[in-house]
C-alpha cells in the first residue's frame, strides 16, 4: 500500500530515509539526508513546502519519498527503500504512484536530481523512462560541491 504521509508520519519518513541513506555516510561527500531531522521533515510537510509518501507491506513501512509540484512539473527527492526490502520493485512502485499523481494534477514531467557517483540510481530512473537532462555541480546543505545529473521523464 502507498499513501500520502502527513506531518505526524514524519518520524516514519525520517526512519526509512536514514536506513536507506546510511550507505552514503562514508563516501567522499556524505549525503546531507543523514543530517535531516524528524522536526525539519514534519515542519516542511505542515507548512506545505513538500509532500511525502510512505510504502507499506503488511503494515510495515519499507519505502518513502518526498515531493513537491512546481508549475508544470513534479520534483521528488530522498526516494528511500529500507535495505532489507530492496529488489522487490518498491522504488518502481513509488515512481509509478508519483507519475499517476503528476498526471492527475496536470503536470507534464517528473524531475529528480541524482549524484553522478551513484550510477545504480541513475540506471534505476533510466529503466522507467527518465533521461539525463543536464549535469550540474550543486552545493549541498553541508557546503560541499556534489556532481549531479538532473533527470526528467515527460508524462502524457
Amino acid at each position: 500500500m502507498i499513501r500520502l504521509a502527513d506531518a505526524k508520519d514524519a518520524y516514519l519518513v525520517h526512519k526509512i530515509m536514514l536506513l536507506a541513506f546510511e550507505e552514503y555516510r562514508n563516501i567522499d561527500v556524505p549525503s546531507s539526508a543523514l543530517n535531516e531531522t524528524i522536526d525539519s521533515i514534519e515542519a516542511s510537510i505542515k507548512k506545505g513546502y513538500e509532500n511525502a509518501l510512505l510504502y507499506f507491506s503488511d503494515e510495515i513501512p519499507l519505502g518513502s519519498v518526498r515531493f513537491k509540484t512546481e508549475d508544470d512539473s513534479l520534483y521528488f527527492s530522498r526516494l528511500s527503500v529500507s535495505p532489507e526490502a530492496r529488489g522487490r520493485g518498491i522504488a518502481k512502485s513509488i515512481l509509478s504512484w508519483l507519475e499517476d499523481y503528476a498526471k492527475k494534477n496536470g503536470k507534464s514531467e517528473i524531475i529528480c536530481r541524482v549524484r553522478m557517483s551513484i550510477p545504480q540510481n541513475i540506471q534505476l530512473y533510466k529503466s522507467v523512462g527518465f533521461i539525463v537532462a543536464k549535469e550540474e555541480v550543486v552545493t549541498n546543505p553541508n557546503g560541499f560541491p556534489v556532481k549531479t545529473v538532473v533527470m526528467k521523464k515527460v508524462i502524457s
